[in-house]
């Protein structure tokens, strides 16, 4: 069941987009970064650990394999400095771990990592296995971390019974996490994922407020698997882009059995959205960031739906706490204005990340020769000129 190790290379660079082969959708007036990413916040690191292997029939435990882990870290050591935190569930059939405390305390403690419904435990024992490495009093005579994990299923393309994230994929994943530019698309948790019928996964947009209003930066990485949203829905800048493609690259299966879900979680799919900001802060505003998101995946075209799992956390680099729970970082920004941009930024730049994920992924053949197209770019960019 088991590609040669050329051949998962090569398809894992296959679905890395470096920022200069980008075509972003230029939505709202904001200006985005230089990276147009959620690691354009300082201090921001991101990494992906993709797995894809085998072919074929689907042998439950075994393979094909199309899955991964995405991790999100708001600085080097968010055990000692704790970014402020909110966290907001449009719709809660799916986990975020870690967020009760997160709404009792406002801070965040821990990297975020992002992975298959499957392997959240296993994600979790490799996030704290990671944590006690760095941090050996954990548990003795330190406090014990609260992990955050959040999943989407894709189970339509990939194995997901096998559980193939380990946790040292994940304790190896963290060390990796680094600024600057990462892979989009199908990639990390983002591998086996569909939105509107079409391959989708990782995506990740900002936008910067003027000098005059703070010159603060948003970040958002969507890990979209909204599904079977129907496709006549799916809307780019304002343009009804998916009744354009009703008829056109659908998914194939060449198996009598082998179908996409039609019913519940893994059929309407779910999204995760994450926000970062260097805005000072505090958790009651972060979750108002949060819950703008909403506004940018409607615009998208999604409505979630009873059985999808939408779960948003936004979080300060600047607002933060130390290890006993005293503040630091700059004062809060108090201005109705410019928190009013930050709303704007968050909008525009979540749905611009639903687009980046969607243009950044590559066809791909998961388990039982299940084949999702990808959505060219060149094909949008002439709906969108009109």
């Amino acid at each position: 069941m088991r590609c040669s190790a050329l051949a998962i290379v090569a398809l894992v660079i296959l679905a890395a987009v470096p920022a200069a082969a980008r075509t972003p959708v230029p939505i709202g007036t904001l200006p985005s970064g230089p990276l147009d990413g959620i690691t354009d916040v300082p201090g921001v690191r991101v990494a992906n650990l993709t797995k894809i292997e085998g072919a074929g029939p689907l042998v439950p435990g075994v393979g094909p394999v199309r899955t991964g882990a995405t991790a999100i870290l708001p600085n080097a050591d968010p055990w000692n400095v704790r970014p402020a935190a909110g966290f907001f569930m449009l719709n809660g059939n799916g986990e975020m771990t870690g967020t009760h405390w997160i709404d009792e305390d406002g801070f965040l403690s821990s990297p975020i990592v992002l992975t298959d419904t499957l392997d959240v435990a296993r994600a979790d024992d490799g996030v704290i296995a990671w944590m006690i490495a760095k941090h050996p009093q954990i548990g003795i005579r330190d406090d014990v971390p609260l992990p955050v994990v959040a999943e989407c299923d894709d189970q339509a393309l990939n194995d997901i019974q096998g559980r193939h994230v380990t946790a040292a994929d994940v304790t190896a994943l963290l060390d990796r996490a680094q600024p600057g530019d990462f892979a989009r698309g199908s990639v990390g948790a983002g591998t086996g994922m569909i939105a509107y019928g079409f391959k989708a996964g990782i995506g990740s947009a900002s936008r910067v407020l003027p000098a005059a209003d703070g010159g603060y930066t948003v970040g958002v990485l969507v890990n979209d698997n909204t599904g079977s949203a129907p496709r006549s829905s799916l809307t780019i800048d304002g343009v009804h882009v998916g009744r354009a493609f009703a008829d056109k690259l659908l998914p194939t299966f060449p198996r009598s059995a082998a179908a996409l879900p039609t019913h519940g979680r893994a059929a309407d799919g779910s999204i995760i959205i994450i926000i970062a900001t260097d805005a000072p802060l505090d958790e009651l505003r972060l979750r108002e960031l949060a819950k703008r998101a909403t506004i940018g995946l409607g615009r998208s075209g999604s409505t979630s739906k009873i059985s999808s799992g939408d779960l948003f956390l936004a979080f300060s680099t600047t607002h933060t706490y130390d290890g006993d729970g005293a503040i630091g970082g700059k004062p809060l920004e108090t201005d109705e204005d410019r928190i009013d941009l930050l709303y704007t930024a968050v909008v525009d730049a979540t749905e611009s990340a639903i687009d980046d994920a969607l243009f950044s992924a590559r066809t791909m053949t998961g388990r039982d020769g299940i084949t999702v197209q990808a959505l060219p770019y060149a094909d949008v960019k002439p709906l969108l000129g009109k």
